[in-house]
């Protein structure tokens, strides 16, 4: 079994988001969506996908705060009902069944290093693969056709 470590984004990071009206969200460059299908909207606090008719913040975060050229941000998205942060170690979240996931691999410093695209259930294997190589620090997972990011991975 893989030892790494997969953990949801603080939910304190958006939780003074949560019931803002509209304009209040605009002022953020955020805005509220309602899911109308499933899969198709990963919250990224509890790495689910949202069920028909739950709200949720569309937000810009910048989910690589690195001093390099790999500095990232994106849109993503986060249940205004997430409750706590989901945390798991050697097992892969609900969010990435059933999707391409590219996977980047970093340094120590925030420097790419690697990357590959994991498809359908090869996704543990390709995180094994990458951190084979003791220079690898941690790995982004990102939503291969979509680009956003999914979660960030520790070793175990």
């Amino acid at each position: 079994m893989n030892q790494y470590q997969i953990k949801g984004l603080p939910i304190d990071q958006f939780a003074a988001l949560f019931g803002r009206d509209d304009a209040d969200l605009a002022k953020c460059n955020a805005v509220r969506v309602t899911a109308d299908h499933k899969p198709g909207y990963p919250c990224r606090v509890t790495l689910e996908d949202a069920e028909p008719g739950e709200t949720l913040l569309l937000i810009n975060y910048e989910d690589h705060r690195v001093a390099s050229p790999y500095r990232h941000s994106y849109a993503i998205y986060v249940r205004e009902n997430a409750i706590e942060s989901a945390s798991l170690r050697g097992k892969l979240p609900q969010v990435f069944a059933n999707r391409p996931i590219a996977l980047r691999a970093f340094d120590s410093d925030g420097m790419l290093r690697g990357a590959t695209l994991a498809l359908a259930n090869d996704v543990d294997d390709k995180i094994a693969q990458l951190f084979a190589d003791p220079t690898i620090a941690y790995l982004h997972a990102h939503n291969a056709a979509h680009g956003c990011f999914a979660a960030r991975i520790d070793r175990g």
